[in-house]
């Protein structure tokens, strides 16, 4: 008892007095198969239970998504669960007070069994089981099919719509809240469809149980009325049956309208509309067919021994309503033209000012005119919101502000091209289709699509150009699939980040210097200008970037280069002294949790050599060592990936920005990182080597 008065304790305090209208609904459903209900509780119940199904109906057709009614399922069980305890205490009342007359059992049920059915119980039977096939046979099965095939397929396309929601999360596109909320919507859509399955069974259950309910009432009652009460056949036989049809009807018409509410949910496609409003849209949106429809019922009409009025009536209706789309409709592009046409006045050509000198903009996005709908907030282009997003994210991945994105269209691209540049050069170009989707092979995909065959332009994986209609068949595949303003937005992500260093201009130092004025004043004021002028910090920091580093943590960055300035002032040297003290940072980035550094090191002969090269004042190694580490250096960089290792050269500390200038180009997914660098609380094991075996 204590165990019980606890829990309803929980209950109230997580839910208050609604958590516990579920448990009470759920003993007053169960209770009514034990204990003996009046007809006129009967009645109430009856009409509740009408009330219930058309209320549930209503609710069906105007959500806009299954999920917007995700409790649907755990609905379908309590109707049922309900119309089977009216069946077991309208069935009581039936059985023990039937001999009484038609409206033994209530109301409701009376009615349902004389107006109905017209008071002949033939009549009744046959509306009865005709109405049990239409919901079994038909409705119920159509809508548990579709559950079934919706879950597997909802199941098979979830790792591709997790990759998909990952990959907007790394272009910045959503933040981490959004994509906990999408990932949880997956999730909670891939279990709908599974209770969705498991809940039509219910209802066909349901279906058979009524049937059987029905003839054991009417063996139940003819034996009752004969052998108990004294009957003759014919009168047991009105009565019993009667009353059982009305039962059975007064139960089957909200089972019909709650299975007609499941197929709905599960058979609607998702979109901003309700079903009314789809309906409308879709079915009423082209007056041609309301037109030919019109003609053929009209021709129909026309036909002897048809009956022409009623089909030449509703031929005259529907060509009045096509008349009256079409009107509306050219109304509405009358309208639309006005408000664009607008009058450019004539004025004289005023002269060249210094206003004209246009300059050349920091990033640039240019594109094509079909890509002009991306952009366009009017045509629900979201490319805006998405570039926000990046210059937001890079903005907290890097340490500083980057410029603004400009964006114009050019005419003399292609018209599904798009630019993106740098200071007014072209770093990355591509094409995108607004109409299509983009599935891209992470390369572990389970068949082909069809599609126009491309290049993700942003990593170069193969990808395909498909329909929307695949979108779910592709994720299903194993394919991520992006629209066409994702693969803009990833593609500049990706660019910015690759040019970051570029992107560091004096204004956006200086702005990031302005803002650690505000905030720790001290490590500024004696360094800037000082100690080091303004561009070579931003050297300082351009070398950093240069090489993938973030400079988030400048309070390190700026007491380190505020130590050493009195004494040092080439930029390159500056670089290697704030690496060193970054080096937790910069081992982190590439082991973010091993106290293990697995890394590729370098032949102790090879080091003194690159080393006295440049102790004899050389910046270039010579041709043919170049060659020959750049030929070992590959093949260890290869090694490292096989094994699945971070590909990260380790060397002594003289060479490293040597090697990293050298090595950049040809190969820059190999890090380099100097012995000074890493911790000394991190062990170091060597697992490929350049010039020599680990």
């Amino acid at each position: 008892m204590n165990q019980i008065l606890q829990t309803m304790k929980d209950i109230l305090l997580r839910g208050g007095v609604r958590g516990l209208a579920g448990p009470i609904l759920i003993v007053m459903i169960l209770s009514m198969m034990v204990l003996p209900l009046p007809p006129f509780l009967l009645d109430i119940l009856f009409t509740f239970n009408i009330a219930l199904a058309i209320m549930v109906l209503l609710v069906a057709m105007n959500t806009t998504k299954a999920l917007d009614f995700a409790v649907f399922p755990t609905v379908l069980l309590i109707s049922t669960l309900l119309r089977l305890s009216l069946n077991v205490a309208s069935t009581r009342v039936v059985l023990l007070e039937g001999h009484t007359g038609p409206d033994a059992a209530g109301k409701v049920i009376e009615s349902f069994g004389h107006f109905l059915v017209g008071g002949n119980y033939a009549v009744g039977i046959v509306v009865f089981v005709i109405l049990v096939v239409i919901n079994f046979v038909v409705i119920t099965k159509g809508a548990g099919r579709i559950a079934e095939v919706g879950a597997r397929f909802t199941l098979d396309a979830m790792p591709g719509k997790q990759m998909a929601i990952d990959a907007d999360l790394n272009a910045g596109l959503i933040g981490e809240d959004v994509a906990r909320k999408r990932r949880a919507e997956v999730a909670q859509e891939a279990d709908f469809y599974g209770a969705m399955d498991g809940a039509s069974k219910f209802v066909r259950g349901d279906a058979v149980a009524g049937i059987i309910i029905m003839i054991i009432n009417i063996i139940g009652g003819l034996v009752i009325g004969v052998l108990q009460h004294d009957l003759d056949f014919a009168t047991a036989a009105k009565n019993y049956t009667l009353l059982t049809i009305g039962d059975g009807l007064v139960a089957q018409i909200p089972a019909i309208i709650i299975s007609t509410a499941a197929g709905m949910v599960v058979s609607r496609v998702s979109s901003e509309d309700n079903i009314g409003q789809q309906l409308a849209k879709q079915l009423m949106s082209s007056p041609q067919v309301i037109i030919l429809t019109a003609a053929i019922i009209g021709m129909l009409g026309l036909i002897p021994g048809m009956p022409h009025f009623v089909f030449l009536l509703l031929a005259a209706a529907m060509g009045w309503f096509a008349v009256y789309l079409t009107r509306q409709s050219q109304h509405a592009e009358a309208q639309e033209k006005e408000t664009e046409a607008t009058v450019m006045p004539v004025n004289e050509a005023p002269e060249a000012s210094w206003e004209d000198v246009a300059q050349v903009d920091v990033l640039g996005l240019e594109v094509g005119y079909r890509l002009i709908s991306l952009v366009d907030k009017s045509q629900d282009g979201d490319l805006l919101r998405r570039i926000k997003g990046i210059r937001k994210k890079f903005t907290q991945e890097m340490g500083f502000l980057p410029p603004a994105v400009h964006i114009r269209d050019n005419l003399d691209l292609h018209p599904t091209a798009y630019r993106i540049t740098l200071k007014g050069a072209e770093i990355g170009t591509g094409e995108a289709h607004s109409h299509l989707l983009l599935a891209i092979n992470p390369g572990s995909v389970s068949g082909v699509l069809p599609g126009t065959q491309t290049k993700d332009p942003a990593f170069g994986l193969p990808a395909i150009w498909i329909e929307p209609v695949l979108r779910d068949q592709a994720q299903a595949m194993g394919y991520t699939v992006v629209d066409a303003g994702t693969v803009v937005a990833t593609h500049m992500s990706h660019l910015i980040h690759l040019h970051a260093a570029e992107l560091l201009g004096r204004q956006e130092l200086q702005q990031l210097i302005d803002h650690l004025t505000k905030i720790s004043p001290k490590l500024t004021e004696d360094l800037i200008p000082k100690l080091l002028s303004l561009s070579t910090v931003q050297k300082v920091m351009q070398n950093l970037l240069d090489e993938g580093m973030h400079i988030r943590d400048m309070r390190t960055i700026l007491e380190t280069l505020a130590e050493h300035a009195p004494q040092i002032q080439d930029p390159t040297v500056l670089t290697a002294l704030v690496r060193v003290a970054l080096g937790p940072a910069i081992v982190q980035q590439f082991y973010p949790s091993a106290q293990e550094l697995q890394v590729i090191g370098m032949d102790k002969e090879l080091e003194y050599v690159l080393g006295q090269a440049l102790q004899a004042g050389g910046n270039a190694i010579e041709p043919g060592l170049a060659n020959t580490l750049l030929r070992e250096a590959r093949a260890a960089t290869d090694a490292q990936e096989r094994m699945g290792l971070p590909t990260v050269l380790l060397v002594p500390g003289g060479i490293r920005d040597l090697l990293a200038r050298f090595l950049k180009r040809a190969l820059p997914q190999l890090k380099v990182i100097s012995h000074e660098e890493v911790p000394g609380f991190k062990t170091i094991r060597v697992t490929s080597m350049v010039g020599g075996r680990a």
